[in-house]
């Protein structure tokens, strides 16, 4: 087995942390928000943390070099309550109520946002101060795909808000970065 720094500790728990708490924030998402295309849009990224999860688990054997790592993975998944996100989207949807049709899309989406950001500024600090070259990759890695998912957000948002419609996600196309 490779010798599991405490950088490695740090991303492997905080990756499922972030992770776990994007799905359950995804899934309430779908749940309350109205429009059809959006409840579609926060389904698949949900879909997407699923992913994330299964990724992370074939990298972390590959650099442990076994499934040590699933030991502190399984430990923090056991100290997980409900992810403070979905706590912040039922607060924010119970202060504005039902007011309109786009109103609790656009408040999911504001916090999705905010999530994105958070995981993002996680990565980039621990690529900044990694030492371990495998961290270093896994983290540029993960602050891409989150860098994504902000920019999916961020042109959302902006439909919702400008134009007071969901982008059908077939209709969109990323060329710019978070």
């Amino acid at each position: 087995m490779v010798d599991v720094d405490n950088q490695m500790i740090e991303l492997i728990k905080e990756s499922i942390k972030l992770e776990i708490s994007g799905k359950g924030f995804y899934e309430r998402a779908a749940v309350v928000t109205e429009d059809e295309l959006g409840k579609a849009m926060f389904k698949r990224l949900a879909v997407e943390e699923d992913g994330h999860l299964a990724v992370l688990e074939g990298i972390f054997t590959s650099i442990t070099g076994g499934e040590d790592w699933r030991e502190i993975a399984d430990s923090e998944m056991q100290k997980q309550g409900p992810a403070p996100v979905v706590d912040q989207l039922e607060a924010a949807i119970a202060k504005r109520g039902k007011d309109g049709k786009h109103a609790n899309g656009a408040e999911a989406l504001k916090i999705a946002m905010e999530m994105e950001r958070k995981a993002i500024r996680f990565f980039e600090d621990l690529l900044k101060k990694a030492a371990n070259p495998k961290v270093r990759e896994l983290a540029e890695s993960l602050a891409d795909e989150e860098r994504f998912h902000y920019d999916l957000l961020q042109a959302q948002h902006d439909s919702v808000l400008n134009m007071g419609y969901w982008i059908d996600s077939t209709d969109i196309r990323m060329d710019s970065k978070f």
